[in-house]
């Protein structure tokens, strides 16, 4: 059995340690978030924060990440309010939403290192594969995301997004 903590809470898998962490979190503690895209770590759809650094989760094995600290979007506030969540839809950054979680773990790694980074320091850290070509939208999210975790611009008002009603 391999133990580790995903998202703050205590976790042990019952699979076996060469499965990649990807699949254990996604089909043993059903966190889906993390996308399977190109299986080799280049595309950044299935990033996780573990021990606070960016990782591609279908590069690491279960087995490998005994005993660490695994954070996935799911462990992100609900209500939307860390900032890079704010940023992203602030920025319009979110189109088909695939690549979405692990570019929102990537600039939250970022951001938890360098508050104010500059565009080249983003580009640098978003190596993230976007089909949809957002990369402008997404340094600015980045660059809002900052100001906004360093109090310069007011943060959203957060809460639950009110359920659609039917006619």
């Amino acid at each position: 059995m391999t133990s580790l903590t995903v998202n703050g809470r205590p976790l042990a898998f019952q699979m076996d340690p060469q499965t990649p962490l990807l699949w254990a979190l996604r089909d043993g503690a059903n966190l889906t978030g993390a996308k399977y895209a190109c299986g080799e770590g280049f595309c950044g759809a299935c990033n996780v924060l573990i021990d606070g650094e960016v990782r591609a989760s279908c590069t690491l094995t279960l087995g490998e990440a005994e005993g660490l600290t695994v954070t996935t979007i799911e462990g992100l506030p609900a209500d939307g309010s860390h900032p890079m969540q704010q940023g992203m839809l602030l920025e319009g950054a979110i189109q088909c939403g695939f690549c979405t979680p692990g570019i929102v773990m990537a600039g939250a790694a970022l951001l938890s290192r360098n508050a104010d980074p500059g565009e080249a320091e983003i580009r640098e850290a978003l190596t993230n594969l976007c089909p949809c070509g957002t990369y402008p939208r997404l340094v600015r999210a980045v660059q809002r995301a900052g100001r906004i975790a360093r109090g310069v611009e007011a943060a959203p008002k957060t809460g639950p997004v009110p359920a659609l009603k039917s006619v």
